[in-house]
């Protein structure tokens, strides 16, 4: 079975069948460091696979590569358990991460080498998953309704002056549940609830959709302020497409908390499964993404930026200026996430 070929029939057989039909797949794929890693990804192919190809001509290990959502993939690998042959699990944000370290479907990598360049604010504690990109999720104002002296910090944006002018997305989603993780962590459970009641308050609309529609909804006159990730914003600013390009003309990013604990920081990661059978090459393949060629590449490919510090930022971002960061430790935003949670649903963010 060529890797191609193999993709497509991993890829086709959904996470309930896979147990069942796991002693079809060939047996080099179960082969013990065969010159093969399998890798389960949230993220989409074409943000991922050129890095995977220059791993493979590199290494001469093969990597076979799984796609697809990020909380169905991780179903997937609590359903096969010991029959999958995922080596590596790749997925976005800390809250994530957490809950597949919690889940038990991880392993301790056990890498000098990443715990040498990723920082151990972007890593998990434990060693269980590495960060591997950053995004900011912050505030982006439409340039000609907000003046960005009226704007602070993730605070004041529950402040009556905001009532009807913000648009955010619901309350199930890991990024917005980070976000109010890292305020529990700065501010405290009550402190936190309060703030949330009063963002609610100020919704121009009921949530619905993702980051792009929030900011497509800021530029068309909806809301003057969206909360989104920056890589959604990165899309749109570097996209050949007009429409995307005259969205992202009338809005700015804007970094809050600069005077405090700085803007809320997240990763895209990596781990080693529970019951990966290559587990060197798995770790070979996760040191390679870490490495400055792999980080800016990656993070240039995301609208992303580097977790390797040393790394510059891509051209494509550094227009957006520079920020200071918040420098809570991520997996406190997985520590937090019930929480938080629990918190939004008393609040009333739907």
């Amino acid at each position: 079975m060529t890797k191609n070929s193999l993709g497509k029939f991993v890829s086709s057989i959904g996470a309930f069948a896979v147990v069942s039909v796991a002693s079809l797949l060939p047996t080099s794929l179960f082969a013990e460091e065969s010159g093969l890693v399998n890798v389960y990804s949230a993220r989409k192919e074409a943000l991922i696979k050129p890095m995977l190809d220059r791993f493979s001509e590199e290494t001469g290990i093969t990597v076979n590569l799984v796609t697809g959502k990020a909380d169905a993939l991780l179903k997937r690998l609590e359903v096969e358990g010991s029959a999958s042959p995922a080596d590596l699990f790749v997925t976005v944000d800390a809250g994530r991460l957490h809950r597949a370290k919690v889940a038990g479907v991880l392993q301790v990598a056990g890498s000098e080498k990443l715990n040498e360049v990723i920082p151990s604010s972007l890593r998990d504690a434990d060693g269980y998953w590495y960060g591997m990109s950053q995004r900011a999720r912050t505030i982006f104002y439409v340039k000609d309704k907000v003046n960005p002296e009226e704007l602070s910090t993730y605070e004041d944006l529950a402040d009556p002056k905001w009532k009807g002018r913000i648009c955010v997305r619901s309350s199930s989603n890991i990024y917005n549940q980070s976000l109010v993780a890292s305020m529990i962590d700065a501010n405290g459970v009550e402190k936190t609830e309060e703030w949330a009641k009063g963002l609610v308050k100020n919704f121009a609309k009921p949530p619905s959709g993702g980051d792009t529609d929030q900011l497509k909804a800021a530029a068309a006159g909806v809301c003057d302020l969206a909360l989104a990730n920056t890589y959604y914003f990165g899309r749109l600013l570097n996209s050949k497409d007009a429409e995307a390009q005259a969205i992202a003309s009338k809005l700015s990013a804007f970094w809050p908390n600069q005077d405090g604990r700085g803007v809320h920081m997240n990763v895209s990661g990596v781990g080693v499964t529970k019951h990966a059978r290559n587990i060197a090459n798995a770790i070979k393949l996760m040191e390679f993404m870490a490495s400055d060629a792999s980080q800016l590449w990656y993070a240039e490919a995301n609208n992303e930026y580097p977790a390797v510090s040393k790394v510059k930022i891509p051209a494509n971002l550094a227009t957006m200026g520079e920020f200071k960061t918040d420098d809570i430790v991520l997996s406190k935003l997985g520590d937090n996430n019930r929480a938080a949670v629990e918190l939004m649903d008393r609040a009333g963010w739907k």
